[in-house]
């Protein structure tokens, strides 16, 4: 069995100021705005929500099925995948374009600053979803704005149950269209300030918004996650991570995590507990593709968290 993985696939120069954001940007002058942040660390990781997620996915041990575009400048994440056993068959090469790139600055807080130049991924609705024997479920994640209707509406069709996941791609994307995602879609996975543009832009309540979906996730950092399901509102403690190292990718590790226990036939909440483990797992080491732990390690880990038994494996 195996799941649809629909989004970026980037690479991450990522780098690190040991001060504070707020301490250098004067609210009375955002309008002319001119900042400069030393950054004494640098490094380039392999990244973008699809390949994220595809790595905790097959971590887990499941088959992630990647539909994304890379730029002509993407051999090394070619043989990322062919290194973790990730086949790249849907993966589209773009001539002329450069793979998606992220330049991320975190301070501190954990606060980020991101710019990104999207690429070839403007180019991933090229790549239709595919028809394949053994995909259990799927998710549009944040990819170019095309890609995300195409994809979504194709996977609706083909009646694959799916995760919508906006993130940084949610402002793409006006009213009419955000619900048309939400009525199209099983789940819908957003963070809190994702949530309230959500609300916002789409004139619904997130208690509507969960009234047409098997669920809606809105995560909160270290708080843990709010699961909208049947009608209830229930919160997922949180986990304190061993350290704090680096937040990038925490959302996609949870994500991976997430797809891999819906694809295991787990419910919701508990499928959320994992991605919890798993983002607390992230967290405490650089970089978006970086954590590592068996199976067995995880689910000790569930159980120690949640004072609880992992659920069964589908067999």
């Amino acid at each position: 069995m195996s799941c649809l993985i629909c989004g970026s696939l980037a690479f991450d120069t990522i780098t690190t100021f040991e001060g504070r954001f707020a301490e250098h940007i004067l609210p009375g002058k955002i309008h002319v705005l001119n900042v400069s942040f030393l950054v004494p660390s640098l490094r380039r990781d392999f990244g973008g929500c699809a390949g994220n997620i595809a790595y905790t996915y097959k971590l887990l041990g499941g088959e992630p099925v990647v539909l994304a575009a890379l730029g002509e400048d993407g051999a090394d994440y070619e043989r990322r995948f062919d290194e973790l056993g990730i086949s790249r068959r849907h993966v589209r090469v773009v001539p002329g374009s450069h793979t998606a790139q992220a330049h991320i600055i975190t301070d501190r807080d954990d606060n980020q600053i991101t710019s990104f130049h999207p690429g070839a991924m403007q180019l991933a609705h090229t790549q239709p979803v595919p028809r394949l024997p053994g995909l259990r479920l799927g998710i549009v994640a944040p990819d170019g704005r095309q890609a995300m209707l195409e994809h979504a509406r194709q996977m609706a069709q083909a009646q694959l149950p799916f995760v919508f996941d906006p993130g940084q791609g949610l402002p793409m994307f006006d009213g009419d269209e955000l619900r048309r995602f939400i009525e199209q879609a099983t789940w819908v996975v957003v963070n809190d300030y994702e949530a309230a543009m959500l609300a916002e832009r789409t004139g619904w309540q997130l208690e509507r918004i969960a009234a047409q979906l098997r669920g809606l996730v809105v995560t909160r950092g270290a708080q843990g996650c709010d699961v909208y399901e049947q009608g209830n509102c229930t919160r997922v403690a949180g986990l304190a991570a061993e350290r704090l190292v680096d937040p990038t990718g925490c959302g996609d590790a949870f994500r991976g995590a997430l797809l891999w226990a819906l694809e295991q036939g787990w419910q919701l909440l508990d499928a959320c507990r994992l991605g919890n483990v798993l983002g607390a797992r992230k967290v405490a080491c650089s970089g978006p593709q970086n954590h590592t732990a068996s199976l067995e390690q995880l689910l000790q880990d569930y159980g120690s968290a949640y004072g609880c038994a992992a659920p069964a494996r589908a067999a």
